[in-house]
């Protein structure tokens, strides 16, 4: 028994590190994809290289970079996208800086290890993504007939793709977002309606988890077209913001409200792929161990936190009440006992009252 748990316990570790990793990567070629956004100097030379057809190589300088290297000669100049275009020119790479202000080499011929394994067939992009591997540096190769730029960063492969093309997708999943949020503001309008009559059950929980779990994937796929459009997308990320706006904060609340251990629900959520999020009966046994259909009743965190309440009262309240329905009928003199501020109290009863009937009345909150 106990080297069965000490097995599940490493494989549970291994999964965990492995999305460390993926995280990681994540975040590195969104950076990558900043250096090489629309309007940046290196994405000018880039896109003049691809219209002219002469394809190109282009090297990150790295402390691991020199003995991938060979023959060439030294430019040591400050970087122009002009510049780059001409010397890109010849045959072999060019080295750029690490900071992307200078270049430092041309028609230089890679020559990395060749026991790296790489997929690739053509020999330019066999030597940049071997490169990329064994020296861990951006390396950008432009293919002379295809059209295609391709980023190998460390052992991460991307292919930049038109700036048409990723407006269009990206205004494409805009408006699959805009519906996910129609719908998430509807459930989040009936929990409000089932929290303050107190027939809150775990599928209406799940339900609103599912739909706040698509609108941030969705986000995030969005938010990776908007770096690659650089300034090009800055309408995308105006109404990117407006739709996911307040959605992960309500996320927290809700978990809050529902669970003891927040972080671990919230954890658990994000490893549930897109065709099991849809299961909401699967997902309340996974999340919460229990049936869709049981009942249960919210702490009070998310809607007290519509109230001017502190953090400190609110958490003294819930505290002492165990719940919201407790809460929301106490009297002005239970209110006072916590507060210690006649004034105070009498206000925070009279917002709890505006609450109920403003939710009861479906109106936003």
């Amino acid at each position: 028994m106990a080297e069965q748990e000490n097995k599940e316990e490493v494989k549970n570790d291994e999964k965990i590190k492995e999305e460390i990793r993926e995280d990681v990567k994540k975040v590195e070629i969104l950076d990558i994809l900043k250096l090489v956004s629309p309007g940046t100097p290196l994405r000018i030379a880039i896109d003049d290289i691809t219209r002219a057809k002469t394809g190109a190589l282009i090297v990150i300088m790295s402390p691991n970079l020199g003995r991938a290297l060979e023959g060439g000669f030294k430019v040591n100049c400050k970087f122009f996208p002009q510049r780059l275009i001409e010397l890109s020119k010849m045959d072999g790479a060019v080295i750029l800086s690490d900071d992307l202000k200078k270049i430092l080499y041309a028609n230089v011929l890679l020559i990395p290890n060749p026991e790296i394994p790489s997929p690739e067939t053509g020999t330019r992009h066999k030597a940049a993504e071997r490169t990329a591997k064994q020296a861990n540096t951006l390396v950008i190769a432009i293919s002379q007939r295809r059209d295609r730029i391709t980023l190998y960063y460390c052992d991460t492969k991307y292919v930049l793709r038109n700036a048409d093309e990723i407006l269009r997708r990206a205004t494409e999943t805009l408006q699959i977002l805009e519906k996910q949020r129609e719908i998430y503001d509807d459930l989040i309008t009936n929990l409000n309606v089932l929290e303050v009559t107190g027939l809150v059950s775990f599928s209406d929980v799940c339900n609103i988890l599912q739909r706040t779990e698509m609108i941030i994937r969705i986000g995030e796929l969005i938010r990776k077209s908007i770096v690659e459009l650089g300034k090009e997308g800055n309408i995308v990320k105006m109404r990117l913001r407006e739709l996911t706006k307040n959605v992960e904060r309500t996320e927290q609340l809700i978990l809050k409200d529902y669970s003891i251990k927040p972080e671990r629900i919230n954890e658990l959520i994000s490893g549930i792929s897109f065709d099991d999020l849809i299961d909401t009966e699967g997902i309340s046994k996974l999340l919460f161990n229990k049936a869709s259909n049981e009942m249960i009743q919210p702490k009070g965190y998310r809607l007290l936190s519509r109230t001017n309440l502190a953090e400190t009262d609110l958490q003294n309240f819930i505290e002492g009440f165990k719940n919201l329905n407790n809460i929301l009928n106490l009297g002005i003199e239970d209110i006072k006992n916590v507060l210690k501020d006649e004034d105070f109290s009498q206000e925070f009863h009279k917002e709890m009252k505006n609450l109920r009937e403003n939710v009861m009345v479906g109106k936003k909150i």
